[in-house]
C-alpha cells in the first residue's frame, strides 16, 4: 500500500507539473505567438511572409508600406533619415523601432488563424505613430550632421512628437559600407540614442542638485555665494567658466556656476544627493510601448568630497538618458508627477478594428509640488534673464537649462539643453544632446530653438 501511495503521489505531481507547463505555454502563446510566428527561423512555416501593414505619422502621412518590390519608405530622404530609429529598418536590427516591436501586427498575425485567413494571406494592421514627420525632419536638419539625440513630448498626454537619433542611414537605400565602414561614421547606428544611450550630463544635472538644495537648505534663496573663478575641495581644483563674485542662488543657476554647485553638493552630502537622484528617476529604467530606456546613473557611494563636488556639477561618473531628462522636465511642468511617454497612437486592423490606443499614464512622483514650482521659477529665469526668450516662440514661456559636458579623450564637450513650455496650451517637454557640440546653448540650444519654432509654425 505504501508503494502504491508513493506512485500515486508521483503521478499527481507529474500531472500537476504537466498542467502547469501547458498553462505557462498557453499564456506565452497568447502573449508572444505573433513574435514566434515571424521569427526568421520560422520562414519555412510563414513562407517568407513580410510586413504588409503601414506605418503612419500623427497626420496620416505614410512612412512605410509594402508592395510587390518589398518594404517602401517615405519619398523624402531626409524624413527617412530622421525617422529611421522610430520607424525601423527592413532587416529589423533596430530593436526599439515600430517595425520591430509591432512586427506581428504589421504582418497581419492573429491568434486564431496566424498569418493566413480562409481567404488567403492576412493583411497587416496599420500602426499610427504620435510623431510628426516634418518636426523630426526639422530636428534632423538642425543637428547638422552631428551625432546626438532630440526628443519632444507632450507632458500632458505623453505623446512623443519628435524623436531623432543620429547617426542614421537611409532605410530605403542602405549604404554599401553600412556594416563595414571603419571610420566610425556609422558607429552605434542601430541604437536609438534617445532611448538607449546615456551621456555625461554636465550642467543640466544642476537641475537635480537644485532640487536637493531646495528640499534641504531652508535659506537657499537668501544666501549669498562667492565665486572667485575656482575653488579647491579636498586638494582638487574645481574651475568655473567665469569669476562671478558675490551672487545669489538664482544667478548661480542661470550662470551655471560650478563653484556654487560643487560646494552645494558637498554640503548636501552623499546620502541626500543620492536620495534626490533616485527620487528623480536616476538608476531606474522607464518602460513604455514595450521599450525599456537606458538608466541614467548617479553613483557616489564612498566618493571623496572633490568627486562629490564634480558629481553635483554633472561630471564625475554621472550619466543621463535623453528620454529620462525629458520625462524629468515633464514632471517639473506637471507639479512633480510625470506623464510617461508613448510613441504609438493606435493600431488598426485591415478591416477597421482598433486593437490598441495610446493613452496618458502617470509615473511615480519625482518632486513635491512646492519643489517643482520653485524649480520651474528658476528654469524660467534662466531663459528670460540669460538665454533669451527670443530663442523660442512668443508666449511659449520656455523654462530650460543648458549643459556643456566634458567627456575627455580629446573630444569636444557634449552640448545639452533640457526644458519645457510653461504655457498650458503648448505642453511640450524636450531634451537635446549633441555630441562634440561644444557649448550647450550654441549647439543643443539652437536645435531646441529650431524644433520649438517649427512646432509653433
Amino acid at each position: 500500500m505504501k508503494t502504491t501511495g508513493t506512485r500515486s503521489l508521483i503521478l499527481i505531481l507529474l500531472t500537476l507539473a504537466f498542467a502547469g507547463g501547458m498553462l505557462l505555454f498557453l499564456v506565452e502563446f497568447v502573449r508572444d505567438g505573433g513574435s514566434w510566428a515571424i521569427q526568421p527561423f520560422n520562414k519555412h512555416i510563414t513562407q517568407g511572409e513580410s510586413l504588409s501593414g503601414r506605418i503612419l505619422d500623427r497626420d496620416g502621412t505614410v512612412l512605410a508600406y509594402s508592395d510587390e518590390t518589398g518594404r517602401v519608405y517615405h519619398d523624402d530622404q531626409t524624413v527617412r533619415l530622421a525617422m529611421l530609429h522610430t520607424v525601423g529598418d527592413t532587416r529589423g536590427y533596430i530593436a526599439t523601432s515600430a517595425q520591430y516591436l509591432y512586427r506581428a501586427d504589421l504582418s497581419g498575425y492573429n491568434l486564431v488563424t496566424g498569418l493566413v485567413s480562409p481567404f488567403g494571406k492576412s493583411n497587416g494592421s496599420d500602426v499610427k505613430l504620435t510623431l510628426d514627420a516634418d518636426l523630426c525632419k526639422t530636428a534632423y536638419e538642425a543637428l547638422g550632421g552631428k551625432k546626438g539625440a532630440v526628443v519632444v513630448y507632450n507632458y500632458k498626454t505623453g505623446a512623443i512628437l519628435c524623436e531623432v537619433s543620429t547617426p542614421s542611414f537611409d532605410p530605403g537605400a542602405p549604404p554599401a559600407d553600412l556594416d563595414t565602414d571603419e571610420t566610425g561614421k556609422y558607429e552605434g547606428v542601430y541604437l536609438n540614442n534617445v532611448l538607449s544611450s546615456t551621456y555625461t550630463p554636465g550642467s543640466v544635472f544642476k537641475v537635480v542638485t537644485t532640487a536637493a538644495a531646495i528640499e534641504n537648505i531652508p535659506d537657499l534663496d537668501s544666501r549669498t555665494f562667492t565665486c572667485n573663478g575656482s575653488v579647491v575641495i579636498n586638494g582638487n581644483q574645481i574651475n568655473c567658466l567665469a569669476t562671478h563674485g558675490q551672487i545669489d542662488f538664482k544667478t548661480a543657476l542661470s550662470h551655471s556656476c560650478n563653484v556654487v554647485f560643487g560646494e552645494l553638493a558637498v554640503e548636501l552630502g552623499e546620502e541626500k544627493m543620492t536620495a534626490m537622484t533616485n527620487q528623480m528617476g536616476f538608476n531606474t529604467s522607464f518602460e513604455f510601448d514595450g521599450i525599456h530606456t537606458a538608466k541614467s546613473v548617479y553613483q557616489v557611494k564612498g566618493a571623496s568630497d572633490d568627486a562629490l563636488a564634480w558629481s553635483g556639477i554633472g561630471q564625475y561618473t554621472d550619466l543621463a538618458n535623453p528620454m529620462h531628462m525629458a520625462i524629468l522636465m515633464g514632471a517639473v511642468a506637471n507639479g512633480g508627477t510625470p506623464v510617461l511617454p508613448h510613441f504609438v497612437d493606435s493600431i488598426t486592423t485591415s478591416f477597421g478594428l482598433v486593437t490598441h490606443m495610446g493613452y496618458p499614464q502617470e509615473g511615480e512622483r519625482m518632486l513635491s509640488a512646492s519643489t517643482a514650482d520653485r524649480l520651474k521659477g528658476y528654469l524660467r529665469n534662466n531663459v528670460s534673464s540669460y538665454y533669451g526668450d527670443n530663442l523660442f516662440p512668443s508666449g511659449m514661456e520656455v523654462c530650460a537649462k543648458t549643459g556643456t559636458a566634458e567627456v575627455g579623450e580629446g573630444k569636444a564637450p557634449t552640448g545639452w539643453m533640457i526644458g519645457f513650455s510653461a504655457n498650458s496650451s503648448t505642453p511640450y517637454a524636450f531634451a537635446v544632446a549633441v555630441e562634440e557640440g561644444s557649448s550647450g546653448i550654441g549647439s543643443a540650444g539652437s536645435v531646441a530653438s529650431a524644433v520649438l519654432n517649427r512646432l509653433a509654425a
